[in-house]
């Protein structure tokens, strides 16, 4: 066994991941240390990125790791695009797709792809919105629209980078996998992955329509937006305590 497999961790359990990053973001929460909060927080992050992509995870997947679908509730009002380009962000780095349907009660997105995959969007997604939602909570502007416009942005903007750290986090963390061997058998087993999703969608989903873009979006909340999204990460804020925003109009 050369030194790159036998530096590698052991497999970890599919049903323990969502598991582990929940309870170490729990503790990163409830303690009053900050250096403990942010090495829990700091531990989740390194979960949820290194198992992902372990090609001996994927090999061995099997039936714990089988197709399905989730809903997610979105919400209505003002934030409602922007929460789904969030979501959308965090989906793409997993190979997760995503639709949604505007209903009488809200809008809601189905995200299909590996449960393990789905797992960790439903947790990363949780998080970075509670991150967003808590800074947007604190934006105040001359009115209640200019409020709301601009806080809108910068959801587009923190979803649009956050979308652009995850492509790039992923990335190294693949190339920093091990041999040239090791580094194409992973890719390859990723990329039969996402075409075992893409038939999937194709089969459950059918035609998908395209929405409409959304409406354009204020330059200085977006740039808000991006530079808060640079700050983030899983976990690293605590996810208690967060105020709510409140819908606003459609």
């Amino acid at each position: 066994m050369n030194s790159s497999q036998s530096d590698r961790p052991a497999v970890e359990p599919a049903e323990s991941l969502v598991a582990r990053v929940r309870k170490l973001l729990d503790k990163a929460e409830r303690t009053d240390n900050e250096h403990e909060s942010e090495a829990f927080a700091r531990k989740a992050a390194e979960l949820v990125a290194h198992y992902r992509i372990q090609p001996e995870q994927l090999a061995d997947a099997g039936a714990r790791d089988d197709l399905g679908i989730v809903e997610l509730n979105i919400g209505r009002g003002a934030y409602v695009r922007g929460r789904l380009a969030l979501l959308m962000a965090v989906a793409a780095a997993h190979d997760v797709r995503v639709v949604f349907r505007a209903l009488p009660g809200g809008t809601v997105a189905y995200a299909a792809g590996h449960r393990r995959d789905l797992d960790v969007v439903e947790v990363m997604y949780t998080s970075l919105h509670q991150q967003a939602s808590g800074q947007m909570a604190m934006i105040k502007r001359s009115t209640g629209a200019a409020t709301q416009r601009f806080r809108r942005s910068f959801l587009f903007g923190f979803a649009t980078r956050l979308g652009d750290l995850l492509a790039e986090a992923r990335s190294s963390v693949e190339a920093s996998a091990g041999s040239a061997e090791h580094v194409a058998a992973n890719a390859l087993a990723l990329q039969e992955r996402a075409e075992k999703v893409d038939e999937f969608v194709r089969s459950s989903w059918g035609r998908v329509r395209a929405a409409g873009a959304p409406r354009s979006v204020q330059p200085d909340g977006f740039a808000s937006g991006v530079s808060a999204a640079e700050r983030a990460d899983v976990g690293r804020t605590r996810l208690g305590g967060r105020p709510a925003l409140g819908s606003g109009p459609t």
